[in-house]
């Protein structure tokens, strides 16, 4: 499975496996009534100031696919344990879907 950058996707490896991260409207919809308001995340990330929780909360909602048996506390301990750094792309893409408006 690979991204599909038309559609606005990111890749994301968690614990050896790559994910798809696709920015759909629901999926947005979902992650703004747990985090807050989608461009006060925006902000917060622009500022340094965005929690591990809240981008984990990001990249759960935005999973296109959800690996049979993907728990959302391993998915959150396998992107702690990859990395900030690892992360930061994905995170980058769906910040700009945010601001895009796709």
């Amino acid at each position: 499975m690979s991204a599909n950058p038309a559609r606005g996707e990111a890749m994301l490896r968690v614990a050896g496996v790559e994910l798809v991260l696709r920015p759909s409207f629901s999926a947005l919809v979902a992650a703004e009534q747990e985090v807050g308001p989608l461009f006060a995340l925006v902000e917060r990330a622009a500022e340094g100031r965005l929690g591990l929780g809240e981008m984990v909360a990001l990249f759960w909602h935005c999973l296109k696919e959800r690996p049979e048996g993907l728990t959302r506390e391993a998915f959150g301990e396998g992107v702690a344990a990859g990395g900030l750094a690892a992360a930061t792309p994905a995170l980058r893409v769906l910040i700009g879907q945010i601001l895009a408006g796709r």
